[in-house]
C-alpha cells in the first residue's frame, strides 16, 4: 500500500441507495430507470444527438466499428501512443491501422500527419483526446470531409471538456466515452457510445441489443422483435447506470476539485520544469482542461525511471502510461515502418502523478516536493 496512491475511486455517497432503488425496481438488467436517467442526462447537458451506455469505452469502440462497417483490407488513421482497445476494435474487423505521430507539445495526433497517410483505402480517421484535452478538431474535419471518410472520437478520458466551446464527443460522427474507476467519472467499469449522425441511430440499438430490434419492441413500434443484423450485448446492467447517475449528479463538484488539485501541480512545477527543461501539460488556446491527468515528461527513460522508483520509494506512487502501439508485439511486423518519434518520446518519458477527488492539499504538495527533491531543486 502506498500513501499516495495513482488512484482512489471517489464515491458521492449516493451509489448504494440508487443501486438499491435499481434492485427494488425489478428490472437490473439493461437500459432500466437509471440508464435513461443517464442518457438524459448527457443528452441534455452536452447536446448530444444519441447516447448509448455499454459496458466499457471498448464496446463503445466495437460498436463504433461496426456501425462505420469496416471491412478486412479497410485502412484506419490513428495515433499511436494510445490504449489498445482504441485500435482493437478495428482490428478485430479487419482493418489495417495506419499510425500516426503525437504533436510535439502534447501527447495528442499531429494533425498535419494526417493527410499524407489517406490512401484509397483509408475509411476512418480515429483521434483520442489524451489527458482529456481536445486535438485540433477543424483541420481534421476538413480532412475528414474532404476524402469522405468516418471521423470518430475516442474521447475516453475526455467527459466535460470541449473544443472551441464544443463538447468533446460531439464533432465526430461516434464517439466513445469510458467511466472506468481510473476517470473523473465512473461506474468502476463502463462506457457510453455517443452517435452524432442520425443516419446510425437505428442501427445502433439494434447492435448494441445482439442485433435484434428488441428497443423498438419495448417502445411499441414493432409488434415482435427478432435477429435483423450482428451485434452483440453491449448495454450495461441498470446496477452499473445506477452507480454512474450518482457520479454525473456531482460531476460540477468532482471537476471543480480536480482542477483545483491539477492547477496546485501546474504552479508548484513550473520553476522546476523550466530549469530541468521538463515538459508539464500543454493546454491548446482552442482546449480547454477538464483535469483528468497531470503529467510530466522527462528528459530520457533512465530519468523517468529513476523518478517513479524515487517517489515509490516515499510511498507515493506515479505511473508511466502507453507503449508505442506501432512497436508493439503484436502489430510490429503489420506497421509500415515509418519512425513515430514523438510518440515514443512520450512512451519512454511521459509520467503521470496522482490526481484524485480526495487528494489533499498536503498530499500534493509532498508529491511536488519529492519530485523536486530527485532533481535536487530548491
Amino acid at each position: 500500500m502506498f500513501k499516495i496512491p495513482f488512484n482512489k475511486p471517489y464515491l458521492t455517497g449516493k451509489e448504494g441507495h440508487y443501486i438499491y432503488q435499481a434492485v427494488l425496481s425489478g428490472k437490473i438488467s439493461g437500459d432500466g430507470i437509471f440508464t435513461k436517467k443517464c442518457h438524459e442526462f448527457f443528452q441534455k447537458k452536452f447536446g448530444f444527438k444519441k447516447v448509448l451506455l455499454t459496458t466499457s469505452c471498448t464496446d463503445a469502440l466495437e460498436m463504433a466499428s461496426i456501425l462505420s462497417n469496416i471491412e478486412p483490407g479497410d485502412e484506419i488513421i490513428a495515433p499511436s501512443y494510445t490504449f489498445v482497445s482504441t485500435v482493437n476494435a478495428f482490428i478485430l474487423r479487419g482493418a489495417k491501422i495506419v499510425f500516426a505521430d503525437s504533436r510535439t507539445d502534447n501527447p495528442n495526433i499531429d494533425e498535419n500527419a494526417i493527410e499524407a497517410l489517406i490512401t484509397p483505402k483509408t475509411k476512418a480517421v480515429l483521434v483520442v483526446h489524451y489527458a482529456g484535452i481536445a486535438c485540433n478538431m477543424d483541420p481534421i474535419m476538413a480532412i475528414a470531409k474532404k476524402h469522405n471518410l468516418i471521423l470518430i472520437e475516442d474521447a475516453a478520458q475526455a467527459i466535460d471538456s470541449y473544443y472551441k466551446d464544443k463538447p468533446l464527443g460531439s464533432l465526430g460522427q461516434l464517439s466513445a466515452f469510458s467511466f472506468h474507476e481510473t476517470k473523473n467519472v465512473i461506474s468502476g467499469e463502463g462506457g457510453m457510445l455517443v452517435i452524432n449522425d442520425e443516419a446510425f441511430i437505428a442501427r445502433a440499438e439494434i447492435i448494441r441489443e445482439k442485433g435484434t430490434n428488441r428497443s423498438a419492441f419495448f417502445r411499441g413500434e414493432i409488434d415482435k422483435y427478432g435477429w435483423v443484423d450482428i451485434g452483440s450485448s453491449f448495454l450495461p446492467s441498470d446496477i452499473i447506470a445506477a452507480f454512474l447517475f450518482a457520479q454525473i449528479e456531482n460531476l460540477d463538484e468532482i471537476q471543480k476539485r480536480r482542477k483545483q488539485i491539477w492547477e496546485r501541480y501546474d504552479k508548484g512545477l513550473k520553476a522546476l520544469a523550466k530549469a530541468k527543461n521538463i515538459q508539464l501539460p500543454f493546454i491548446p488556446d482552442y482546449a480547454t482542461n477538464n483535469a483528468h491527468m497531470y503529467y510530466l515528461v522527462c528528459n530520457s527513460i533512465e530519468e523517468r525511471s529513476g523518478l517513479i522508483q524515487h517517489l515509490k520509494s516515499k510511498e507515493i506512487y506515479a505511473a508511466f502510461h502507453y507503449l508505442s502501439l506501432h512497436n508493439s508485439p503484436f502489430y510490429a511486423s503489420k506497421h509500415n515502418g515509418s519512425q513515430l518519434p514523438n510518440c515514443d518520446r512520450y512512451a519512454d518519458c511521459l509520467v503521470r502523478l496522482p490526481l484524485f477527488y480526495e487528494l489533499t492539499d498536503n498530499e500534493t504538495d509532498t508529491v511536488i516536493e519529492e519530485i523536486k527533491n530527485f532533481y535536487k531543486f530548491k
